[in-house]
């Protein structure tokens, strides 16, 4: 009787293994074929005119723009993207795009933030609640949300985007938020995205030291000084720090190599988009 059972239930276990095995085969199978497809499209004369007024694309070599182009192609296709009161065209598509493959641009990454399924667009900055602790007390207010990434979906405003891509400064939200969805690639968002054994020592030794130091003054609230071209916000937890200093990388590489060197260093050995 009992061993009918187990006989039984054995069946059972190997017949769902081998639909499991079965199933992610041949969704394997689509997946490549799909991919194939996609890198067989030709790239849209539309598309390019949208990347000629974006200034961090005329940066890139020949080579950089050929292999970039194949990643927005890659991400279009393959991402839902969602207008929320705002009706989607080409211009909101490769913005996103390109600026979100721009920091894989350089990655051993084979797939294109894997986690992510969804970016839902919203036309200007999104009204927001939230609670926060201090000290045991809580409180609940509205904040202004220019973007909100998880490890599947991005949030973004197009009006912060849209500012952000085409004027060169410190800041880039889009940046900013698929920054998070690289560092989700690990399974946490802490501030470390995947990095090679042998480089984790090195990576939080010099960003938590600079994160620590970012803490103490804005604490004291006084004497910013060079802590002013990283900002308050990024103190918030080594996630946002990460994220925060991942823009000032690639919006202002030469402010960030004079006033924090190493952090500079750390970033550019992980990224290396300036190492032409």
């Amino acid at each position: 009787m009992h061993d009918t059972y187990y006989k039984s239930l054995l069946i059972v276990f190997i017949t769902l293994g081998f639909i499991i095995a079965l199933s992610y085969l041949l969704y394997t199978l689509y997946r490549r074929r799909k991919l194939e497809k996609i890198s067989q499209l030709p790239f849209p004369k539309e598309y390019e005119t949208v990347l000629q007024d974006i200034p961090l694309y005329k940066k890139l070599t020949s080579e950089e723009k050929e292999k970039i182009r194949h990643s927005i192609l890659r991400f279009v296709n393959t991402k839902k993207i969602i207008g929320v009161s705002l009706e989607l065209n080409d211009e909101i598509k490769v913005v996103i795009a390109f600026h979100a493959c721009l920091i894989l641009l350089h990655l051993d990454i084979s797939e294109c933030y894997e986690n992510l399924s969804t970016v839902v667009v919203y036309p200007n900055t999104v009204i927001a609640n939230r609670v926060s602790n201090n000290g045991g007390i809580y409180t609940k207010g509205e904040f202004l949300l220019e973007g909100q990434s998880s490890s599947d979906t991005v949030v973004l405003s197009w009006s912060d985007a849209k500012k952000d891509a085409y004027h060169l400064h410190s800041n880039n939200v889009i940046i900013h938020e698929f920054a998070h969805e690289l560092d989700f690639l690990d399974g946490v968002a802490d501030g470390t995205p995947p990095l090679p054994y042998s480089k984790y020592h090195e990576w939080a030794q010099v960003l938590s030291h600079e994160f620590n130091k970012l803490q103490e003054v804005r604490l004291k609230n006084r004497d910013w000084g060079k802590y002013r071209l990283i900002g308050e916000y990024a103190a918030t937890n080594e996630a946002e720090f990460f994220a925060v200093v991942s823009e000032r990388y690639f919006e202002n590489p030469e402010g960030l190599k004079k006033h924090f060197r190493e952090l500079y260093d750390e970033l550019e050995d992980f990224y290396k988009a300036h190492q032409k």
